[in-house]
C-alpha cells in the first residue's frame, strides 16, 4: 500500500518539475517554439494531472501580456480549457478574460469573443448548478453580462471579422437564453448546452424573466443589423444563416425570421456588387429552404413558397421541400412563452417569499419593436390587397417608369426573376406584403399607425399596473447594489443577514492575475489579500523625495551607454521627459545641460523633452501656461548658438520640428541670424519657418525684415536676398512691399524715428538724420526697386516732402536700383513724363544715372524734350539726353548750358565730345567737335556773357585729343569765312597757336586773308589781330607788310617796340626784294629810323626778357637782324634755323594753360575719342589770292618757318 500511494507522489514531482523547466525555456525561446512548450504545460496540467492547474495558473496566465499574437490567442483557449475542467477557476480568470477581450490585436479579439461563447453557457449552467450563490460568484455573473454587452457592441465595430464573430456570439446568446422546446431542430454537438428551460425560475440570483428579455433584445439587435444599409457581404450571410439556425432551434422565433427574410428580399443593400447580390440570393434561397423544412413552418409556407420563387426556386423542388401537415400540438408551448411578460407583471406568479428579493418593476421590458412592425405590415398588407386591381397596378407602373435609372442596376439585373404566377392570389398577397413591408420601412402606412396607437395604450396600462403595485413592492424589497457601467440591471435574491450588511459597500468585481509575484495567503477559499504599497513603506520628508528623485534621475541620465546596449533607448528618453516635466527647478536645467554637453547624439532626449513639455501645456488648457516650454525651448536654442560649429544643422532642425516658437526662441533665432559666420544658415531657418508656418508667417517674416536694415553688412545683405526671393511669392509680396514704403516713408519726419535706434515706440528723437539713417530707411526699398518699377512713384511723392540733408543722402543711394530699372522701364518713363513737383532734381538724378553709361533711348530722348518744353523749362534736365536731341536743339541750348556750374558745363561738354563714357559707348553727338566750338562763337552776347563764352571755349580747348591742329585749322577756317567776323577769332586763333605751334604757317595764312577782310573794322578782332602778329613774330613780318599804311601806323601806335625789328627784317632783304615794298610802308616804317644800329642790342635783351611766349621768336628775329650783312642765300637757312627752335618752345601760353587745368580739374571723367584723320595744313598756308613778287617772297619766309610738316596740297582745306 506504501508503494501504490507513494508512486503517484513521484510520478507528480516528475511533471512538476517538467512543467517548471518547459515554462522556463517557454519565457526565453522565440513564437514557435514558445507555443510548442505552452501546449505541452496545457497538455500535462490539464489533461494529465489537473491537480497542478491550480498551481501554475498564475505562470500561464502571465502570458497574455507576450508581444506575440500567438500566445495571447494561446492563453485564451488555455483559459477556456481551464475553465471547462474546473468551473471554479471562473472566479479567478474571468478578469483576465475580459482584459483579453479589449486587446489591441483584432485577431486576439476574435479568439476572445469565440472563448467568450463557450464560457457565457459554462458561467451559466455553474451558477445555476451552484445551490448558494456567494457574492464572488455574483460578481463574476456581473462581469461576463458585461462582457455579454460588450460584444454585442461590437457589432458596430469598424473590422468586418469582429462582427462576423460577434453575430455568431448573438446567434448562440439568443438560443441559450430562450427555452428549448420538442420542435428545437438541436445540432447533435450542441445537446448538452443550456438553455433557458433548465433555468430554474426561482433561483436566488440568477432571474428566468431578466435573462428571457436579454435573448430577445439581443434577436431585435441582430435583426436590426442585418437590415441596415452599409450592411457587408460577408456580415449579411453570416446573419441569413444565424438567423436560419435560431428560427430551427427555437421555433418561437420562426414568425421574426421569415418577415426579415421578406424584407431582406424586398430591400437588399444597395452597397453590394453584382456578384455579392447573387452570392446572398443563393443563401437566401439556401436558408429559406432550411427554414421550410422544419415541422413549425407549415403557418409561413405560403410567405416562404413565394419568396423562393422570386428567387428563382422551381414550384416542385419548394413541394418537395415542404413537411408533411402534422397536428398541431406544439403552439400553446409558443403562446405559453410569447405571453411570458405577464409573469413579469403579475407578483402572485413568484412566491412571496422573505428569503427572495421580487422582481423589480425595471425588469418589465417594453414590448418588441419587430413584432409591432409584423403587425403593421400585415394590417398594410391586407389594406393594400383589394385595391390592386389591374388598373392600379398599371398605373403604378407607368408612374414608376418615370423615376426609373437610364441604366439597369446590377442589382435588379442580378435578382431579377420572370414573375410565373402574375395575377394569381398568391402573387397579388405577395404584392400587397412587398409593398407594406417597403412602406412600414419608410414609415406610413395604417398598419403602423394602428400599432402605434395599440403601443401608447399598453403603455398607460402597465404605468398604471406599476403605479398600483410600486408602494407594496418597494416596502418588501431592497435596492442591490448595481455594477457600474454594467448595460443591464441584474436583481439578485438576498438572505436576511445581507440587509444588515453595509448598503453603500458597492460589489468588488474580480481582479485579473497579473504577471507578479504575489504571496499566498493561507485559507479555505484560497483568496489573496491586495497588496498595497501604502501599507509598507513610511513617508519620506520633502528634502529626501528631492535627493532621491534627483539622484533617480541622475542615474537614469549617466546609463546611457548601458541602455544603448540593450537597444531600449527609446525607453529611458521617454520615461526621462515624462519623469522631467513633472518637476521643476534644478533637476529640468540639470538635464538641459546634460543634453546641451552632447546635443547631437542626444537630440532624440531634446525632442522628446520638448514634445512632452508641449503635451503638458496643451493637457492643461485653457488654463495652461507656455512658460515651461517656453524655457526648454530657449534653454536648448541658446545652447546650440553658444556652440563653436553647427554643421548637421541641428539647430534649423530644432527650430522646424518644435511645435511652436514662442517669442524669446524666436529672439533667439534673431540672434543666430546676426551672426555673422552663421546668418546664412539662420537665415535658411527662418525662411524655412515662414514657408512652413503659415499660420505665424507674418511674425516670423517681420523679424526678416527687420534684419533688412541692420547695421551689419553681411547680415543686411543676406536678409535683403532672402526677402527678394520671398517678393516672388504673391501671398507674401504686400506685406513685405507695405514694410518697405513704411520704412521709407520714415523719411518725410524732419528727425529720424526712434524705431531706427532700437527703441519700440514710433516716436522722434533729437538726433538729425545722418547718411547710415538715411539708408537704413531705404536699404530694403531700393532692394525691391528693380523687382517692381511701380514703386518708383512712392520714391518722388517721400523725396519731395523730405528736407535737403534727407534729398541728398536719398540722389547718392538711387544709382544701382535705378539703373537696374533700365531706361526702357515704362514707370521711370511715366515718372520723367509727369515729374512731380519738386523732384524735379530726382529725376534730373534718374535721367544722368541711366545715360551715364549708355546712350539714350528715343523714348527717353522724346519724355524729356516734352517735358522741357511744356512743363518744366529748366535746361538741366536736357544734359543728361543731350547725345539724342537735335544739333539745332543742342545749339539753341547752348547759352543755357554754359551759364551752368562749371563742373556741369565740363560734364555737357564729355557728353558732347564723347569723352565720357569710358567703356566706349556708341553714342553720337550731334555736334561734332568743331560745331561746338563754331557754335560756341556765334553765340550772342546778348543772350550770354562773354566771360561764360570764354570759360566754355577753354574746356574745350582743355581737350587735346579732341580738338587737335586739325579741328582747330578747320574752325578758324570757317569762323574767318564768317561775316561779320566773330569777336572771339582771334583769341582761338592765338590758343590753337599757343596749343600746335606748327600751325603758324596757317595762322599767317588766316592773317593775310584777314587784311583782305579788312579786319580792322572790327575793334576786338583788330586787336586780337595786333597780338597775334606780336607774339608770332618774326613770322608776322611778312603779314605787316601786307597791312595799308594806315592799318602799319595803328600797329606801331599800339606797339612801337615792333617798328625796328621790321625795319631790319626789310632791310635783310635783297635790293630786288627791297624795290617791292612801296614807298608808303618804308616810310611808315623809317618815320623814327635811328641811324646807329648799336642800339640794336639792348633791345634784343628787352625784347628776350620779356615774360611772354612770343619772347624766344623775338629773340630769334634779333639774331637774325644782328646777321644781316651776310649773303642772302646764307640767311635764309639761319632766320630758319633760329626760329624752329624757339617754335617747339612753344608748347603753352602760361594763362592760358592754368585756366584749361583748372577747368579740367573740377570734373575728373574718362576720356577716350578716336582721332580723326589730319587735315594738311600747307593748303591753307599756300594759297594768296594776288601772286607778286613780294608775295613769293613772303611765301618763301613761310615755308621756311613751317619746315617738313607742310603739305602741297591746296585745294582740300580751302
Amino acid at each position: 500500500m506504501e508503494e501504490e500511494t507513494q508512486t503517484p507522489r513521484i510520478i507528480d514531482m516528475t511533471t512538476s518539475e517538467k512543467v517548471v523547466d518547459l515554462l522556463n525555456q517557454a519565457a526565453l525561446i522565440t513564437t514557435d517554439e514558445k507555443l510548442t512548450m505552452l501546449k505541452q504545460v496545457q497538455e500535462l496540467i490539464i489533461n494529465k494531472d489537473p491537480s497542478l492547474l491550480d498551481n501554475f495558473l498564475d505562470e500561464m496566465i502571465a502570458f497574455q501580456t507576450d508581444k506575440s499574437i500567438e500566445v495571447r490567442k494561446f492563453v485564451i483557449g488555455f483559459i477556456e480549457e481551464a475553465c471547462k475542467r474546473d468551473s471554479e477557476l471562473l472566479l479567478r480568470l474571468i478578469a483576465n478574460m475580459n482584459m483579453l477581450l479589449k486587446d489591441d490585436s483584432v485577431n486576439v479579439v476574435k479568439k476572445a469573443i469565440l472563448t467568450l461563447t463557450q464560457l457565457y453557457k459554462v458561467t451559466l449552467q455553474w451558477l445555476v448548478r451552484s445551490k448558494a450563490v456567494s457574492e464572488m460568484q455574483e460578481a463574476c455573473w456581473d462581469m461576463v453580462t458585461q462582457m455579454k454587452e460588450d460584444v454585442l457592441a461590437l457589432l458596430d465595430s469598424e473590422n468586418d471579422g469582429v462582427r462576423t464573430h460577434a453575430i455568431k456570439f448573438t446567434e448562440s446568446l439568443i438560443v441559450t437564453l430562450s427555452p428549448r422546446t420538442s420542435d428545437s431542430d438541436v445540432p447533435k454537438r450542441q445537446e448538452g448546452d443550456i438553455s433557458l428551460d433548465k433555468v430554474p425560475k426561482d433561483h436566488s440570483y440568477i432571474r428566468y424573466d431578466v435573462l428571457c428579455e436579454e435573448g430577445k433584445a439581443a434577436l431585435d439587435k441582430l435583426l436590426q443589423f442585418m437590415v441596415h444599409p452599409a450592411i457587408s457581404s460577408i456580415n449579411l450571410t453570416t446573419a441569413l444563416g444565424s438567423l436560419a439556425s435560431i428560427a430551427r432551434q427555437r421555433p418561437m422565433f420562426m414568425s421574426k425570421v421569415v418577415q426579415a427574410y421578406e424584407t431582406l428580399h424586398a430591400n437588399l443593400p444597395p452597397t453590394l456588387a453584382k456578384s455579392q447580390v447573387s452570392s446572398v440570393r443563393k443563401n437566401l434561397k439556401l436558408h429559406l429552404v432550411a427554414v421550410l423544412k422544419h415541422p413549425c413552418s407549415l403557418e409561413f409556407q405560403g410567405q416562404i413558397s413565394t419568396l423562393l420563387l422570386d428567387l428563382g426556386m422551381p414550384q416542385s423542388e419548394i413541394t418537395r421541400s415542404t413537411p408533411a401537415l402534422r397536428e398541431q400540438r406544439k403552439r400553446p408551448r409558443h403562446e405559453q412563452y410569447t405571453e411570458g411578460k405577464k409573469v413579469k407583471i403579475e407578483p402572485t406568479l413568484i412566491e412571496d417569499d422573505e428569503d427572495k428579493e421580487e422582481p423589480a418593476p425595471l425588469s418589465a421590458p417594453k414590448p418588441p419593436a419587430v413584432p409591432v412592425a409584423q403587425s403593421a405590415i400585415d394590417v398594410t398588407a391586407e389594406f393594400l390587397r383589394p385595391l390592386l386591381n389591374s388598373e392600379n397596378v398599371a398605373n403604378l407602373v407607368l408612374i414608376s417608369m418615370v423615376y426609373l435609372p437610364d441604366v439597369m442596376p446590377a442589382s435588379f439585373q442580378a435578382t431579377y426573376t420572370p414573375v410565373e404566377s402574375a395575377g394569381t392570389d398568391a402573387q397579388i398577397k405577395h404584392l400587397a406584403r412587398l409593398m407594406a413591408t417597403q412602406m412600414t420601412a419608410a414609415g406610413i402606412g395604417p398598419g403602423l399607425e394602428q400599432c402605434k396607437a395599440r403601443e401608447d395604450e399598453a403603455g398607460k396600462e402597465e404605468g398604471n399596473e406599476e403605479d398600483s403595485g410600486s408602494k407594496d413592492l418597494l416596502i418588501k424589497r431592497k435596492v442591490p447594489a448595481v455594477m457600474v457601467g454594467q448595460a443591464i440591471s441584474v436583481v439578485g435574491g438576498y438572505a436576511e443577514k445581507a440587509a444588515t450588511a453595509d448598503a453603500p459597500a458597492a460589489k468588488r468585481l474580480p481582479e485579473p492575475i497579473l504577471p507578479s509575484a504575489q504571496t499566498k495567503l493561507a485559507g479555505a477559499g484560497g483568496r489573496k489579500k491586495v497588496f498595497r504599497l501604502s501599507d509598507v513603506v513610511q513617508p519620506l520628508s520633502d528634502t529626501q523625495i528631492e535627493k532621491m528623485t534627483s539622484k533617480t534621475v541622475q542615474r537614469i541620465l549617466h546609463s546611457e551607454k548601458a541602455i544603448a546596449q540593450s537597444g531600449m533607448s527609446h525607453v529611458r528618453v521617454k520615461l526621462l521627459s515624462r519623469l522631467v516635466t513633472q518637476f521643476e527647478g534644478m533637476m529640468k536645467d540639470d538635464v538641459l545641460e546634460f543634453i546641451l554637453d552632447d546635443i547631437r547624439t542626444r537630440s532624440d532626449l531634446a525632442f522628446s523633452l520638448l514634445y512632452q513639455e508641449y503635451n503638458t501645456y496643451l493637457s492643461q488648457l485653457p488654463t495652461g501656461l507656455l512658460d515651461s516650454y517656453d524655457h526648454c525651448l530657449f534653454t536648448l536654442l541658446s545652447g546650440l548658438q553658444e556652440k563653436p560649429e553647427q554643421r548637421d544643422g541641428l539647430f534649423t532642425k530644432l527650430v522646424l520640428e518644435a511645435p511652436l516658437i514662442t517669442e524669446s526662441a524666436l529672439e533667439v533665432i534673431r540672434r543666430y541670424c546676426e551672426d555673422e559666420s552663421r546668418v546664412y544658415l539662420g537665415m535658411t531657418t527662418l525662411k524655412e519657418l515662414i514657408v512652413k508656418r503659415p499660420s505665424r508667417q507674418f511674425q516670423y517674416l517681420h523679424v526678416l525684415l527687420d534684419l533688412s536694415s541692420h547695421e551689419k553688412e553681411k547680415v543686411r545683405t543676406a536678409a535683403l536676398a532672402f526677402l527678394k526671393r520671398m517678393y516672388d511669392k504673391d501671398h507674401l509680396r504686400d506685406y513685405i512691399e507695405k514694410f518697405a514704403l513704411n520704412y521709407m516713408q520714415l523719411l518725410v519726419h524732419p528727425n529720424p524715428p526712434s524705431l531706427l535706434f532700437g527703441a519700440d515706440k514710433d516716436t522722434e528723437v533729437a538726433a538729425p538724420w545722418t547718411e547710415e539713417t538715411v539708408r537704413q530707411c531705404l536699404f530694403l526699398y531700393l532692394s525691391l526697386l528693380p523687382l517692381n518699377h511701380r514703386l518708383v512713384h512712392e520714391l518722388a511723392s517721400v523725396y519731395t516732402e523730405a528736407i535737403a540733408d534727407i534729398k541728398r543722402s536719398v540722389l547718392r543711394a538711387i544709382e544701382q536700383p535705378i539703373r537696374g530699372m533700365g531706361m526702357n522701364s515704362p514707370e521711370l518713363l511715366l515718372l520723367v513724363e509727369n515729374c512731380p513737383k519738386g523732384a524735379e532734381t530726382l529725376v534730373t538724378r534718374c535721367l544722368h544715372i541711366l545715360t551715364d553709361k549708355v546712350p539714350p533711348s528715343p523714348e527717353l530722348v522724346e519724355r524729356v524734350r516734352d517735358l522741357y518744353h511744356k512743363r518744366v523749362p529748366d535746361v538741366r534736365f536736357l544734359i543728361p539726353v543731350i547725345n539724342g536731341l537735335e544739333k539745332n536743339e543742342v545749339i539753341q541750348a547752348l547759352p543755357k548750358l554754359i551759364k551752368l556750374n562749371p563742373i556741369v558745363v565740363k560734364e555737357v561738354f564729355n557728353r558732347l565730345l564723347g569723352t565720357q563714357h569710358s567703356e566706349g559707348s556708341s553714342s553720337v553727338s550731334p555736334l561734332t567737335p568743331g560745331d561746338l566750338l563754331i557754335s560756341l562763337h556765334n553765340i550772342d552776347s546778348t543772350k550770354c556773357d562773354m566771360k561764360s563764352i570764354i570759360k566754355a571755349t577753354n574746356l574745350c580747348f582743355g581737350e587735346k585729343n579732341v580738338y587737335t591742329s586739325e579741328v582747330l585749322a578747320v574752325v578758324m577756317q570757317q569762323l574767318m569765312e564768317q561775316s561779320p567776323l566773330p569777336i572771339l577769332l582771334m583769341r582761338t586763333v592765338i590758343q590753337s597757336l599757343t596749343m600746335y605751334p606748327r600751325l603758324s604757317g596757317f595762322v599767317m595764312n588766316i592773317l593775310s586773308r584777314l587784311i583782305a577782310k579788312q579786319v580792322w573794322k572790327y575793334p576786338k578782332v583788330w586787336e586780337g589781330f595786333v597780338k597775334c602778329c606780336q607774339r608770332t613774330k618774326p613770322q608776322s613780318y611778312s603779314v605787316l607788310l601786307q597791312l595799308p599804311p594806315a592799318q602799319l601806323t595803328s600797329v606801331f601806335e599800339r606797339c612801337p617796340e615792333m617798328r625796328e625789328p621790321l625795319l631790319q627784317h626789310v632791310h635783310s632783304f635783297t635790293l630786288h626784294q627791297q624795290a617791292h615794298i612801296p614807298a608808303s610802308i618804308m616810310s611808315v616804317l623809317e618815320v623814327n629810323k635811328k641811324p646807329e644800329p648799336k642800339p640794336a642790342e639792348p633791345l634784343e635783351e628787352k625784347e628776350v626778357t620779356v615774360p611772354d611766349a612770343a619772347g624766344p621768336v623775338e629773340a630769334g628775329v634779333s639774331a637774325a637782324a644782328a646777321e644781316e650783312s651776310e649773303p642772302a642765300d646764307q640767311q635764309h637757312p639761319a632766320i630758319r634755323r633760329d626760329e624752329e627752335e624757339p617754335m617747339e618752345q612753344e608748347e603753352a601760353d602760361p594763362v592760358t594753360q592754368e585756366e584749361t587745368v583748372d577747368a579740367v580739374s573740377q570734373v575728373q571723367l574718362a576720356e577716350t575719342r578716336s582721332p580723326e584723320p589730319e587735315p594738311a595744313e600747307e593748303p591753307m598756308e599756300a594759297s594768296e589770292p594776288e601772286p607778286s613778287n613780294l608775295q613769293e617772297t613772303l611765301k618763301d619766309a613761310e615755308a621756311d618757318t613751317t619746315g617738313p610738316d607742310t603739305g602741297s596740297n591746296s585745294e582740300d582745306v580751302e
